[in-house]
């Protein structure tokens, strides 16, 4: 990661930390009371995290996965943490899990330097993954829903050299090293675009292709 996106952080909000991407938006029309499972914003938060993933990862690529974990640096409960990834993984490739311990990756935040990161990494193929679950307890993390995930997932794609990060119900960050690598994208799912950052991401792609 580090050749194709020298001196990024890897931390939320990914689309503020780089010069080329996307921010979309996934969860549209929220009212209070579509906190249900199978509501109407529920499914369609669904349907986009899931299309927008499999429009970026073929099943035969190989992708890492990229999970941080937050919490204190003398919790010793880190496997309870972690004890519902699993059901999103073949078990054999668990034993390819990587483990990182790094600073706070929001030092901001911590003054008294209490927090720690916990980054795990897997190396695998899509097919080998269970992401169409794995989305969608992220889009619930706030809705009350569950399966439930708190902790932040990455989708990095070595050959295509995207990073596909869903943050929550409310939309996902689509960072690349060129934009004709993700042009297509941008094309056929351009009603999707946050239109916040429009202007910005408008121009990204105009101006260079």
């Amino acid at each position: 990661m580090h050749e194709n996106y020298p001196h990024l952080q890897l931390r939320p909000p990914l689309f503020y930390s780089w010069d080329i991407g996307i921010r979309f938006e996934l969860g549209v029309d929220w009212k209070n009371e579509y906190h249900y499972l199978n509501s109407p914003y529920v499914l369609g938060c669904y349907k986009r995290a899931i299309t927008l993933f499999e429009a970026l990862h073929v099943p035969h690529e190989e992708i890492f996965v990229v999970m941080d974990i937050h919490d204190l640096k003398n919790n010793r409960n880190l496997k309870r943490k972690l004890r519902n990834f699993p059901r999103y993984v073949n078990k054999s490739l668990l034993l390819k899990l990587k483990h990182e311990a790094l600073p706070y990756i929001f030092p901001e935040d911590d003054e008294d330097g209490k927090l720690i990161t916990h980054r795990f990494t897997l190396q695998c193929k899509t097919s080998d993954f269970n992401y169409i679950p794995l989305l969608k307890a992220i889009c619930n993390q706030d809705l009350g829903l569950k399966p439930r995930i708190y902790y932040d997932v990455y989708f990095i794609n070595s050959h295509r050299k995207t990073i596909f990060h869903v943050y929550d119900d409310r939309g996902c960050d689509l960072l690349a090293t060129s934009p004709a690598t993700i042009k297509d994208i941008y094309e056929k799912h351009n009603d999707w675009i946050l239109d916040y950052d429009r202007a910005k991401i408008d121009k990204v792609f105009n101006t260079t292709l």
